[in-house]
């Protein structure tokens, strides 16, 4: 997968290009889906170089980041009825900024545990994928 490179020389990490997949281009963010089918996992990635933390962003585009959080959990809860969402921004293996938003569910494979770790990921079938896409971009469309 391409990684982006706007004018202000942002480029997605290499590990999150292999890992997601594009779901859509916010003004701070894209919006990318874990290629896992275990959870309904999505990833916020601000195009903002150098950004490891979230006190590396200004006033403005962390007030556009909590934003964007709010669209896409409001999007996943109304989608996915989870029972619980994991809004996390951890950065221990990749050092990028990035905020994971992830619906939960009382029967998911690793509840009430984190996600990481508890399951090799299981990737989309293309199918799936395409579908799974399209679902969000539906929901998250104004």
């Amino acid at each position: 997968m391409s990684r982006s490179a706007p004018s202000n020389g942002w480029q997605l990490h290499p590990q999150l290009a292999d890992d997601t997949h594009p779901v859509a281009h916010f003004p701070l963010c894209e919006l990318r889906l874990m290629d896992d089918t275990h959870h309904p996992w999505l990833i916020l990635v601000p195009r903002v170089p150098g950004a490891t933390e979230l006190i590396d962003l200004d006033t403005a585009q962390q007030a556009e980041l909590m934003h964007e959080i709010t669209l896409v959990s409001h999007a996943m809860k109304r989608t996915f009825k989870p029972h619980k969402l994991n809004v996390a921004a951890l950065g221990n293996l990749v050092p990028q900024l990035h905020v994971h938003v992830i619906a939960r569910f009382q029967d998911d494979i690793a509840w009430p545990k984190p996600v990481w770790g508890m399951a090799t990921a299981e990737p989309y079938t293309p199918e799936a994928l395409v579908s799974r896409i399209e679902q969000l971009r539906a929901v998250l469309a104004p």
